[in-house]
């Protein structure tokens, strides 16, 4: 036999032995999907929703940094992303909104609630109609534990089932599922997705979710299994994303409220966990959110905006290119600290990226799974408005449509 018909003979083999892992493989991990992963998710509880938040939001961000215009210019230290920031703000000042039925909302009655679901419906429409909404966004509804699982359907019935009256599809909004504690939960959301798809004559897979990990078990179960990876794959393909739960999880863990922060060492492990359980699924994830506002005296405002930029921009460094935003005030230090992330390597990252696709020396040998990660951190850069396409196309020669192939083409591993 010769050498090429053994290799011949033993890959028909291995295909054979590994068939129904490799379709396993596949299907668990299907790389990131297209499209663009918001920033930054603001959460505004129902009762204060209306059709013109968006755009409020964005002039009030506008306000507080003019002013404040020296002191956000020196935490920011670059006038030209300063212009971006503001230009920001004025043109797409929330990019992903939730309209909270949850922790957010209290002291509301069943009536109250059913009111402001359909009222927060026919707002939303109009902001739809009106252009003035959020690109991306979805409701937080109750948790699907005993307590108020009634509650938690009525209130999306009556929401998605108003937004169709109105003339507004879902398609492009999730519902977030709080409180997650079992996998059973995950499999009853998926039930449930499908269900109102079939009742509202909706495609199949219209209706995603995103599970928020706010519970010790949600990351380690009692069977000492990672819970949440275990939520992940029974989500699927409906599962956008894990959201982490700063306050409900420090303070499940014990946490007393003075050291509660998404940077405890709790918090970092629980989101360790998390990305490794959404690793190569294309779930998305999110950091969670501070509760230090920027209101008050001028110093106030200023410590404020120093520790949320500080903690978006450790939140980027790692791996988390999203996270929770709860105040107006919030805004400006969310896309400061997101552009000075990806503006400050953007030079080094052409020119390594660059030499990698030209197969060029520069100093570096970068391997195959390194310039996937250029590449990612490139298109991120172009999506979250940091970075122009152009800069991109004039440095490297790739457009977000081929940064995205190169980012998640798994036959360059080898």
């Amino acid at each position: 036999m010769t050498a090429d018909d053994l290799a011949s003979t033993l890959l028909a083999r291995l295909d054979e032995l590994l068939a129904a892992t490799d379709a396993e493989l596949a299907a668990s991990y299907p790389g990131e999907r297209p499209g663009r992963q918001p920033v930054h998710t603001v959460y505004v509880p129902a009762d204060r929703y209306d059709a013109d938040l968006v755009p409020s939001y964005g002039e009030a961000a506008l306000r507080l940094v003019d002013e404040h215009a020296d002191r956000f210019g020196a935490l920011v230290g670059d006038a030209g992303l300063v212009e971006r920031v503001r230009f920001k703000l004025g043109s797409e000042p929330v990019e992903d909104l939730r309209i909270d039925f949850e922790d957010g909302y209290v002291g509301r009655s069943d009536a109250d609630e059913d009111a402001d679901a359909v009222r927060a419906a026919r707002a939303l429409a109009e902001s739809r109609r009106a252009g003035t909404a959020a690109p991306f966004g979805g409701i937080r509804i109750k948790c699907f534990e005993a307590a108020t699982r009634t509650r938690s359907v009525r209130t999306l019935t009556s929401f998605l089932t108003t937004l169709l009256e109105q003339g507004v599809s879902f398609e492009d909004w999730v519902v977030t599922l709080p409180k997650v504690t079992r996998v059973e939960q995950v499999d009853a959301m998926v039930e449930t997705c499908a269900r109102f798809e079939q009742e509202l004559g909706r495609s199949e897979g219209a209706l995603r979710f995103e599970i928020q990990v706010e519970t010790p078990q949600s990351v380690l179960g009692a069977d000492g299994t990672a819970t949440v990876a275990r939520m992940v794959h029974a989500g699927g393909a409906r599962l956008k994303g894990l959201h982490f739960g700063t306050y409900d999880y420090s303070a499940a863990c014990g946490i007393v409220a003075e050291h509660q922060s998404l940077e405890h060492p709790a918090a970092d492990h629980a989101k360790l966990v998390m990305q490794a359980a959404a690793a190569g699924t294309g779930v998305h994830l999110s950091d969670g959110s501070t509760n230090l506002l920027p209101v008050g005296d001028a110093d106030a405002v200023v410590a404020a905006w120093a520790n949320h930029h500080r903690l978006v921009r450790r939140s980027l460094e790692r791996g988390f290119y999203q996270g929770w935003d709860l105040h107006p005030g919030q805004l400006p230090t969310r896309y400061a600290a997101t552009y000075a992330f990806y503006r400050e390597a953007l030079p080094r990252a052409l020119q390594r990226l660059a030499a990698y696709t030209n197969n060029t020396t520069h100093g570096i040998a970068d391997e195959p799974a390194t310039a996937r990660a250029l590449a990612s951190y490139l298109l991120r850069g172009v999506q979250s408005g940091a970075v122009d396409e152009a800069e991109v196309v004039d440095g490297v020669g790739l457009d977000a449509d081929r940064l995205f192939s190169l980012s998640f083409n798994r036959s360059r591993s080898s």
